[in-house]
């Protein structure tokens, strides 16, 4: 019988010498080798305790080879698919007599030496077809030449190859709890609860770990390798090594992989593995997201889209091998939203809106009458709110709006307006909106683009405090109001006053100090002063100035803190 040592050796291609040791977990050596990548150059040879990647092209084989040197060792092959299913055959290799050319005056070439080898039938042990993550285990295996062959009928694809003669000591995979799967515990329409046991590899062999969550619309996933090959599927450093490169399972940079000095593989998704206890995104990619979340056991997906289903998986990582085992998955439908009641808007009528904050609001404008235009007025009264106006179905307007705007739309007899409000993500929105097919008078007043209060630093006294504002060319009425307030008047208060839809009609008769109209038709001189007397010294008032338009409806400029003189 040929020493294995010899045979192992004709499997591959020349090396620096031939009296070169394979990596065996019997060698003192094996850590040197396995950080030697040129050792494994093109090989066929799976090391005994690394977990090697590849590549395969569709309908063409490879082969892998695994030399066991004692009788009665423990074996352990797993084979973990990545973006295809595989079929896979282990078999124990029966070597030819004659295969060293001892006997002969001459060597046989190598080639050959390997060819007589690998056409020798061998014994099958284990085969698999699929998409599932799978085990060949044996606790007493034969020595002998193991040969792993694989094979992907529907795409090239990658995988991943793990095998030892130390299986219980090794221990690379983390371990699953006796319940492993994913429990839903909270469900909304938005949001999704996942709560799942903690690893045995963390609470009792102490190894640091992290779970990774991944939310999908399509179907659960076997394998963490699966996802990131979803995930980085259009991603260029993915493209399949060309036929006839010379590459090796640990030269990674052929095919993207990125490896460290130590040639230990890295992630070739994200940045090495995160601290425990942080966050880590992933780009999403293809409507799947991977968070990594540490070693909680509890996670809160959000920002999910109601009445849709949602396939969610949670793997366990080893922080130290950076291999993972994936929990058994589940799938949730998140819950549908309410049915909004749709506000009907009458014509020429101002209607009060709340949107919620992220909410939104519908409401319908059915004119009675044939039109050739219709006019929307929009006064959002806080923060920005989005409006989208559809005739029949068809989207007309989209857009932002803050403070006072005016839409005006070509009308069609019998059309029917449907209008959409959407608040932003600081908080809840209030406005007031009017549409109309005979906008004779503008219901709203005309603003400056300037809504500021100017006060005058050095016209102050003990008792008065000078202020203007701008107007615009058409003639309106505007009050101003006065109110006392606290030297620590903050800016939560501030904007708390800062709704521009309250009108005068909410203030005390008590704060009024006067009204007037004015207007210019030079927008230069389109300015107004005013003096407000009878102020107590050293006090601070807040200050308002609301205009009226001609339809009745009032808006309030930008709110303005003075403070009289304590001495005079």
């Amino acid at each position: 019988m040929v020493p294995l040592h010899w045979c192992m050796l004709w499997l591959l291609l020349p090396l620096s010498s031939r009296t070169q040791k394979l990596p065996t977990r019997d060698e003192e050596l094996f850590q040197m080798q396995i950080r030697d990548k040129a050792f494994f150059h093109d090989s066929s040879v799976i090391p005994d305790g690394a977990e090697i990647s590849s590549y395969l092209f569709r309908d063409t084989p490879k082969r892998y080879f695994f030399v066991v040197e004692e009788d009665n060792t423990p074996l352990s092959v797993t084979v973990t698919p990545c973006d295809a299913p595989l079929a896979w055959t282990l078999s124990l290799q029966e070597l030819p007599e004659d295969a060293s050319g001892e006997g002969s005056g001459d060597p046989e070439p190598l080639d050959q030496q390997k060819q007589q080898i690998i056409n020798v039938e061998g014994t099958e042990l284990f085969s698999y077809k699929g998409n599932d993550v799978e085990y060949f285990i044996s606790s007493s295996s034969p020595s002998g030449l193991y040969q792993l062959e694989l094979l992907s009928t529907e795409k090239d694809t990658h995988f991943k190859v793990y095998a030892t003669t130390t299986p219980e000591s090794d221990q690379p995979y983390p371990e699953l709890p006796y319940d492993p799967r994913v429990d839903v515990t909270s469900l909304g329409c938005t949001t999704v609860t996942l709560a799942w046991k903690p690893s045995p590899t963390a609470s009792l062999l102490k190894q640091p770990i992290q779970y990774c969550v991944v939310i999908n619309k399509e179907h659960n996933f076997k394998s963490l390798c699966a996802v990131e090959a979803k995930l980085s599927a259009d991603d260029a450093f993915m493209m399949a090594p060309k036929p006839g490169l010379d590459f090796s399972p640990f030269d990674f940079a052929h095919f993207g992989f990125a490896s460290d000095a130590s040639g230990k593989e890295r992630s070739f998704l994200t940045k090495p593995s995160p601290k425990l206890g942080r966050h880590a995104y992933s780009r999403p990619k293809a409507d799947i997201q991977k968070i990594c979340i540490g070693n909680k056991n509890i996670f809160t997906v959000s920002d999910l889209k109601p009445d849709t289903q949602y396939y969610f998986d949670v793997f366990v990582a080893n922080s130290n091998s950076n291999m993972s085992t994936a929990y058994v998955g589940t799938f949730a439908r998140t819950k549908e939203e309410a049915k909004q009641k749709t506000v009907e808007l009458k014509d020429g009528k101002v209607t009060d809106v709340f949107v919620k904050r992220k909410g939104a609001k519908f409401l319908r404008f059915a004119p009675v009458s044939s039109h050739q235009k219709v006019t929307f007025f929009i006064h959002s009264c806080l923060d920005a709110v989005q409006i989208q106006v559809r005739r029949d179905g068809k989207l007309l307007l989209s857009q932002n709006v803050e403070g006072i705007r005016q839409f005006q739309l070509r009308g069609k007899p019998k059309a029917k307006y449907l209008i959409r409000l959407k608040g932003n993500k600081k908080g809840a929105s209030m406005l007031k909106i009017l549409a109309t097919t005979r906008p004779s008078k503008q219901s709203f007043p005309s603003l400056p683009e300037d809504t500021r209060i100017k006060a005058f630093d050095k016209l102050r006294t003990c008792s008065s405090a000078t202020v203007a504002w701008l107007g615009t060319q058409e003639r309106n009425k505007f009050c101003i109001y006065k109110k006392e307030v606290n030297d620590n008047y903050s800016e939560d208060q501030k904007k708390r006053e800062q709704n521009q839809c309250l009108g005068p009609d909410t203030r005390k008769k008590s704060e009024k100090v006067l009204c007037k109209y004015f207007h210019s038709q030079n927008l230069q001189k389109a300015v107004t002063t005013e003096t407000i007397k009878g102020l107590q010294p050293g006090k601070s008032y807040l200050l308002d100035v609301y205009v009226t338009g001609h339809g009745g409806h009032s808006v309030k400029y930008q709110s303005k803190v003075v403070k009289t003189r304590k001495f005079c």
